[in-house]
C-alpha cells in the first residue's frame, strides 16, 4: 500500500533555511552563536551622572536629600549587569561607585559636637554635579526639539535654464523731450500757492519788555531798546510799542538839548 500524500509531507524533514537555493535541514556543527547575540538593553545611559539622575527620578527622590545607601545599592546592581556585557563600559561607572562608597562612609563617621566649624555635607559636591548635569541635559533636549535642516526641514531646489531677454532701447526724439518738459512746467504753475505766516512779533509783548528794561533805570537811550538783528519789522514793532506806552502815560520821552539823544524814562 503506497503512503498517502499527507504521510509523505510529514515524513520529509523541515527545512531550516535556504542557502543559495539549497535546502538546509541539519544545523551546522561549526556554527558559533555569541552568548549575548540576543541580549537587548532597553535603557541606555550616557554616563554615571545620567544613571544616577535616572535612579533618583525613577523613585521620585529629592535631589537635595539623596538616600546614598539605597541609590548606591541600585547603582551597583546596574554596574554588575554591565560587567558581563562590556568591561570597558563599566569601568567609568566603577569610578562613580567608588565616589558613592566614599560618601556613604563619610556619612557613617561620627561627628564631633564640639567642632567650631560645621562640616560640609559629603553629598554637597555630588548634588552640585547632578544639578549642573540636569541643566545641561535639559538644554540639550530643548535644542534637539528645534527644527533641524536635513531632518525636519529640507531645502527645495530646481534647476532652471538661463533665460536671456532682449531689452530694446527706446527711440526718443528731442522734440518729445521738450514737450514732456513743457507739460511738467505747466502743471507746476497750476499747483503754485502763497503761504501767509502770522506775525511772530507782538506789540504787547514788546511793551512788557520795554517796561522791564526801564525798571530801576533813571534814563535809557532810545536807540538801545532797538535790536538791529530783528530787521525792519522788529524796529517798527518796538517803535509802536513805545508809542502805546506813551499813549497810556506809562513812559516819558526826554531830550536835554536840541538835536541831542532822546531818552526814555518810566513814569512813577
Amino acid at each position: 500500500m503506497e503512503p498517502t500524500k499527507l504521510e509523505q509531507i510529514t515524513e520529509e524533514p523541515a527545512h531550516l533555511a535556504l542557502i543559495r537555493g539549497h535546502a538546509l535541514t541539519v544545523m551546522p556543527k561549526d556554527l558559533y552563536i555569541p552568548p549575548d547575540a540576543m541580549e537587548v538593553f532597553l535603557e541606555a545611559f550616557e554616563g554615571p551622572l545620567d544613571l544616577l539622575l535616572y535612579l533618583i527620578k525613577k523613585q521620585n527622590l529629592d535631589i537635595l536629600d539623596i538616600p546614598i545607601a539605597e541609590v548606591t545599592r541600585q547603582y551597583m546592581d546596574y554596574v554588575d549587569l554591565m560587567k558581563g556585557v562590556s568591561l570597558e563600559l563599566a569601568a567609568e561607572y566603577l569610578v562613580m561607585a567608588a565616589i558613592l562608597a566614599e560618601i556613604k562612609s563619610r556619612m557613617l563617621l561620627p561627628r564631633l559636637e564640639s567642632a567650631a566649624v560645621e562640616e560640609e555635607d559629603p553629598r554637597a559636591e555630588l548634588i552640585r554635579r547632578l544639578q549642573e548635569y540636569e541643566r545641561f541635559k535639559k538644554a540639550a533636549e530643548d535644542i534637539d526639539h528645534l527644527p533641524r535642516l536635513g531632518r525636519d526641514t529640507f531645502i527645495a531646489g530646481a534647476e532652471t535654464d538661463d533665460m536671456v531677454f532682449d531689452k530694446p532701447l527706446p527711440n526718443i526724439h528731442l522734440k518729445e523731450l521738450l514737450l514732456a518738459l513743457s507739460d511738467v512746467l505747466r502743471r507746476t504753475e497750476l499747483n503754485a500757492s502763497h503761504t501767509i505766516q502770522m506775525e511772530t512779533l507782538s506789540i504787547r509783548e514788546r511793551m512788557t519788555n520795554i517796561l522791564a528794561a526801564l525798571q530801576g533805570q533813571d534814563f535809557t537811550v532810545l536807540s538801545s531798546l532797538f535790536n538791529p538783528q530783528e530787521g525792519r519789522l522788529g524796529i517798527v514793532v518796538t517803535f509802536l510799542a513805545m508809542l502805546e506806552l506813551l499813549k497810556h502815560n506809562m513812559i516819558e520821552f526826554v531830550q536835554a538839548a536840541a538835536f541831542g539823544p532822546i531818552h526814555l524814562k518810566a513814569v512813577a
